[in-house]
């Protein structure tokens, strides 16, 4: 278990009491907190599975959650679940994370908060509307078109895949969660959604829907194309890839000869002919079909199987893996 922690000084040591028994290790990580937070636990806490680990700065909750995980990997565990110290997410819930990654089911294991009408219906109407249009952009940048919440920071992952995500480049701050879900994209491991409703009480969240709306399209969008990139141009190529291409210059050529003969139109004051409309029309059309049928293709193409049996196999541990 990895608890991120900064100025959650109020909730850490409620939310440690909560976690159950069955939890080997709860790791602590004080993110530089100007709280004290991590002393706070070392004083105050009684709890023997607690470790806490300190920053010399702060890493945002991505470079906290990842000091926590590798920590739980070099300690031989199998498996990292990860909570906030705010208090939002019940501890209870964790075998509800452990259970498709332990049957084989699942690589990686996250929240929804969207998943019934009670959850919606706790929620801030400016959490859900910001959530929703950030869970569409996370779906075409990831690959992960069945999913839904994904800045929802309760996960479980096999610890096997962490050696395969490039964690030093993720993002390390609020984006953390969404850059997770591209580089798992990546390596085709399986997500899987699991539903949850939310704990709103007095506690205060840094991360701002608003801004998140401003400053995450361009993250996602930067994400998408290297996506396409690697999986359809780069890992492979397929029917996908040369709709993407043919499709991508139709519809491109079409807008752009469409708006070419519209200026002069406009200049001349006479109106295009038929066949010049038709001209323009037709490489819309069809190029925009072709786009949709990649997009289809890509919807079908979410990864089904889970690669972390496979990773254990071909890359076995110095120290056995632990529950």
């Amino acid at each position: 278990m990895v608890i991120p922690s900064y100025k959650v000084s109020r909730h850490i040591l409620s939310v440690i009491s909560r976690i159950p028994s069955d939890v080997a290790s709860i790791y602590v990580v004080d993110d530089r907190c100007p709280e004290g937070t991590g002393k706070l636990v070392q004083q105050q806490n009684v709890d023997p599975r607690v470790k806490v680990i300190f920053h010399n700065e702060n890493l945002g909750v991505g470079g906290a959650t990842v000091s926590g995980l590798m920590a739980a990997l070099n300690d031989g565990h199998a498996v990292g679940v990860k909570i906030d110290g705010d208090g939002q997410m019940d501890p209870a819930l964790i075998q509800n994370f452990l259970k498709p990654i332990e049957m084989g089911q699942a690589d990686f294991t996250k929240g929804n908060r969207f998943h019934s009408v009670a959850g919606i219906n706790q929620m801030p109407w400016v959490r859900l509307i910001g959530n929703a249009g950030l869970s569409f952009m996370a779906k075409a940048t990831t690959g992960y078109w069945t999913i839904m919440d994904p800045t929802n920071g309760y996960f479980a992952i096999h610890l096997s895949l962490l050696p395969h995500l490039e964690t030093k480049k993720l993002a390390r701050r609020y984006f953390f969660e969404n850059d997770l879900l591209f580089r798992l994209g990546l390596i085709r491991a399986v997500v899987r959604d699991v539903p949850l409703l939310a704990h709103y009480g007095d506690e205060v969240s840094n991360l701002s829907v608003s801004n998140s709306l401003i400053t995450f399209p361009s993250r996602f969008a930067s994400r998408f194309v290297k996506r396409i990139a690697y999986l359809y141009f780069v890992r492979d190529f397929s029917v996908a890839s040369i709709l993407l291409v043919t499709g991508g210059f139709l519809f491109a050529g079409g807008i752009a000869f469409g708006a070419w003969r519209w200026i002069l139109s406009f200049e001349s004051g006479l109106l295009a002919s038929s066949g010049t409309v038709m001209l323009a029309a037709l490489p819309i059309t069809i190029g925009f079909q072709m786009l949709l049928f990649a997009l289809l293709f890509d919807v079908l193409m979410v990864p089904k199987i889970p690669i972390h049996p496979a990773l254990e196999l071909s890359f076995p541990r110095k120290k056995p893996l632990k529950a």
